[in-house]
């Protein structure tokens, strides 16, 4: 790596934000990013998992947040006219239809190998990805994207939107039969990924108000009886649930601090695309960051956490990559829209980990797990497993807004 990519000259304040060594890195890193990815595309359709080297890797399970993240990932490539990247789109806008979606029951199953399903269930999940698929490929023109819009938000609205609380339940069988009554916070919160983009796809208001009400309740009911934490799990009549334990990799027990930086970075998008109204916004965004960093960040490895207990207390200590992009993120918004001197330490104290330890700069893409001793490891992830959390690391300090305004990154 450029021995300027990073100026290591702490003395000097001035924002990173505006360093063009340092945007000139950010932009170059994306752009390595997808070039590793372009390997994703599979001949006979959808898909690979790519191991570290960029090869494929044996299991030919392809599920629906892959595609999915793979299609919303490339439509912000084809913003920066990155060569290639239409394809990736196209490819995977064909799979979705031709294969995730149900023509029998509708919707969108979780797991398809080659041209069989493999998993049925209809998650939430899944289904937020699917409209945060359908609304980047609007920005971008593509032919299909209206075709998937209507039909995932008909989907949504009729079988996991849920009025009274005004939040999305979580999971049905494939044929739309019950197999739990568990909800979760983690669907809601890619709920309002998903919702803010379709606002900006279409204008439609109504995305926009459904977006305020799932950040009402995470971001200020629940936050305030939880010390400006976020519980994971709920009850169906949405009551924290404590002793859930489900997938440790998507539903792990307690809070995750990563979350809780998504969470800051899309109220801040929210309350912008809202036109800035009076209220706390920007200072519960700020408070729920500023938590999770002080909690999370392991002071003697570097990196962070990636769970914690209802109290606070460490659970799982694992170091992922995707925690240090989505504190990166949320630096960044906060850095745009009110700088603070402890903003600029920590946006600098996160790249310089992530450059360190957790970015491949021999290949590209970055490593999604470090071991004890800093290495590459594999607990919980085969190879590398996508590049929407890495990517938008990269794309989200250069853009100009606190919202995604994906035509901004044509002109980088």
């Amino acid at each position: 790596m450029p021995a300027n990519a990073l100026p290591q000259d702490d003395t000097d304040q001035s924002p990173w934000l505006k360093d063009p060594r340092h945007r000139d890195w950010l932009l170059a890193d994306a752009r390595r990013q997808f070039q590793f990815f372009d390997a994703s595309v599979n001949p006979k359709g959808g898909f690979f998992t790519l191991d570290l080297d960029g090869r494929p890797l044996p299991d030919r399970l392809q599920e629906l947040h892959t595609t999915t993240r793979l299609i919303h990932s490339y439509a912000l490539g084809m913003r920066l006219g990155q060569p290639g990247a239409d394809k990736i789109v196209d490819q995977g806008m064909r799979y979705l239809w031709s294969h995730h979606r149900d023509p029998v029951h509708g919707g969108y199953v979780w797991g398809v190998k080659d041209d069989a399903v493999a998993d049925g269930r209809k998650l939430a999940y899944g289904h937020v990805f699917v409209l945060l698929a359908a609304s980047s490929a609007l920005e971008v023109g593509h032919p299909d994207a209206r075709r998937l819009y209507e039909d995932v938000s008909e989907v949504l609205e009729q079988h996991f939107w849920e009025e009274d609380p005004g939040l999305f339940c979580d999971e049905w069988n494939r044929d739309w039969t019950p197999f739990s009554s568990y909800r979760g916070m983690n669907a809601n919160m890619h709920g309002v990924e998903a919702l803010l983009a379709a606002h900006e796809a279409t204008n439609d208001a109504q995305p926009l108000a459904r977006a305020g009400r799932i950040l009402e309740m995470f971001t200020q009911r629940m936050v305030a009886t939880h010390g400006w934490r976020i519980p994971e799990h709920y009850t169906a009549s949405w009551l924290v649930d404590p002793d859930y334990a489900g997938d440790p990799m998507f539903r792990p027990p307690g809070t995750t601090p990563g979350h809780s930086c998504e969470f800051g970075r899309l109220l801040l998008q929210w309350w912008d695309l809202s036109g800035r109204p009076q209220g706390d916004a920007p200072e519960r965004a700020r408070r729920l960051i500023a938590r999770a960093l002080s909690d999370a960040w392991d002071k003697a490895r570097g990196g962070m956490v990636y769970t914690l207990d209802l109290d606070g207390k460490v659970a799982i200590d694992a170091r992922y990559w995707w925690p240090v992009t989505e504190a990166i993120g949320a630096l960044s918004m906060l850095i745009k829209l009110d700088p603070r001197p402890e903003d600029e330490l920590w946006y600098r104290r996160l790249w310089r980990f992530a450059d360190e330890k957790l970015i491949d700069h021999r290949r590209g893409g970055w490593f999604p797990e470090l071991d004890g001793n800093d290495r590459p490891a594999m607990t919980q992830f085969k190879g590398k497993p996508d590049i929407y959390h890495s990517v938008q690391a990269a794309l989200f300090p250069l853009t100009p807004g606190l919202s995604r305004h994906m035509h901004e990154l044509g002109a980088l």
